[in-house]
C-alpha cells in the first residue's frame, strides 16, 4: 500500500474563498452568513483533481487536510479563526465521507497570534474523537510572517502537546501563507518554517523529554535540514555535547515533498528510512510538468522508486509502514 500523508483541499469550490473574504472584510463585526457546499460540488472538484492524479500516479490513499496557505491565522481574532477552522474542517470531513477509500481526514486548529494553544483543544478533540481525524496541522507562526509567538519548545505549547499525546495523534508542522513581502509563501516561508522547527528543537530544551511519545512530521523534505545535516549535528554537539539531531529523529519524521530526483537522493542518503514518510502535497505548491522529465514535479513516487539508496524494505517503510507508526489512528481505516 502507498500512503500519501500530505494532501490539501486546494481544489475546493470558489465559494469557499468567497465566504472567507466576506468574513475577513466584516471583521471586527461577526460574519453570520451560512456556508453551503453540495456533495455534487465536492465530487466534481475531487474527481477532476486529487482523485484523478491519485489514480494516475498509483497511490492508494491520502491524508487530507484544509489548504495550508488558507489557514491564515493572522486574520481577525480567535473567534474568526474558530469559525473559519470549523468550516474548512467540515469540508474535509465531507470529502472523506464521500471518498472513504481514498482520503483520510487531518484537521487544522483555530490558532491566533498571541492566543494560547489551549484555545484549540476543544476543536481538536471533537475532530479526533467524534469524526475520526487522524492528525493535526500546526502553524508554528500564527502571525504568518512576523514570528511573535514563542518557539515550539516553549511550555506555551505544552497543553496542545499533552492533548496530542492523549489522543495519540501526530502533528505536521506547517506554516501558512506569508503576509510579509520579504518571504514568498511556498518558496520561502514554508521552507523557513520547516528549517526553523528543527532548529528550535536543537537550540532549546525540546518537549520530547516531557512527552516522549509525541510525534511530529516536518514537511517539504525538512526544508534545509537534510542538506545541512552536518551543520545541525555540529551545532548540537557544540551546545549539548550530544548527537541531538540524531536523537530528535525518535520524534520527528520528514516527508518526501521534494520535487527532483537529486533532492530525494540526498534526503534518503542522509535521513534513515525509518524517519521518512511518503508525501506529494498534491495538488500544492508546484503544479506544472518538469520539461526535463515529462512528469509533474509533485509526482514524487518515481523519485522514491528510483532512489539508489533505498532497498525494497526501505521503500516499504517509506510508502506504508512509517505512516502507520507515526499516525496510529490510521488503523481504524486501513485494515
Amino acid at each position: 500500500m502507498i500512503i500519501d500523508i500530505h494532501g490539501h483541499y486546494t481544489t475546493a469550490p470558489r465559494s469557499v474563498q468567497e465566504w472567507r473574504q466576506k468574513q475577513i472584510a466584516a471583521f471586527p463585526e461577526p460574519y453570520n452568513e451560512p456556508f453551503v457546499i453540495t456533495d455534487d460540488e465536492i465530487v466534481e472538484t475531487i474527481t477532476k483533481g486529487q482523485l484523478k492524479l491519485q489514480q494516475d500516479r498509483g497511490t492508494d490513499v491520502a491524508l487530507f487536510s484544509p489548504t495550508a496557505g488558507g489557514m491564515a491565522h493572522h486574520y481577525g481574532d480567535e473567534k474568526t479563526s474558530l469559525q473559519w477552522t470549523r468550516l474548512v474542517n467540515d469540508n474535509i470531513k465531507k470529502v472523506c465521507n464521500l471518498f472513504p477509500d481514498n482520503f483520510i481526514p487531518v484537521c487544522q486548529i483555530p490558532q491566533s497570534p498571541g492566543v494560547s494553544p489551549k484555545n484549540c483543544l476543544e476543536e481538536l478533540e471533537y475532530r479526533v474523537l467524534q469524526e475520526g481525524f487522524v492528525g493535526v496541522n500546526i502553524n508554528l507562526d500564527p502571525t504568518d510572517g512576523y514570528w511573535t509567538d514563542p518557539p515550539l519548545t516553549d511550555e506555551w505549547w505544552y497543553p496542545l502537546y499533552e492533548k496530542m499525546v492523549e489522543l495519540n495523534i501526530p502533528g505536521m508542522i506547517h506554516t501558512s501563507m506569508s503576509c510579509n513581502p520579504n518571504f514568498h509563501g511556498t518558496g520561502a516561508h514554508y521552507l523557513n518554517g520547516d528549517t526553523s522547527a528543527f532548529m528550535q528543537f536543537i537550540q532549546h530544551d525540546h518537549p520530547f523529554t516531557r512527552f516522549p511519545t509525541l510525534q511530529f512530521v516536518i514537511p517539504h523534505g525538512g526544508g534545509a535540514v537534510p542538506y545541512h545535516w552536518g551543520r545541525y549535528r555540529g551545532i548540537g554537539l557544540d551546545h549539548r555535547k550530544t548527537e541531538i539531531a540524531e536523537q530528535l529523529l525518535n520524534n520527528v519524521s520528514f516527508d518526501t515533498c521534494v520535487y527532483h530526483q537529486i533532492g530525494i537522493n540526498l534526503l534518503t542518503e542522509v535521513i534513515p528510512s525509518d524517519h521518512i514518510v511518503f508525501a506529494s502535497e498534491m495538488i500544492g505548491a508546484v503544479r506544472g510538468i518538469d520539461p526535463r522529465t515529462g512528469r509533474y514535479f509533485d509526482d514524487t513516487k518515481p523519485y522514491i522508486d528510483n532512489s539508489p539508496h533505498l532497498s525494497a524494505e526501505d521503500k516499504e517503510k517509506i510508502f506504508e509502514k512509517n505512516a502507520r507508526r507515526v499516525y496510529p489512528r490510521l488503523s481504524q481505516y486501513l485494515k
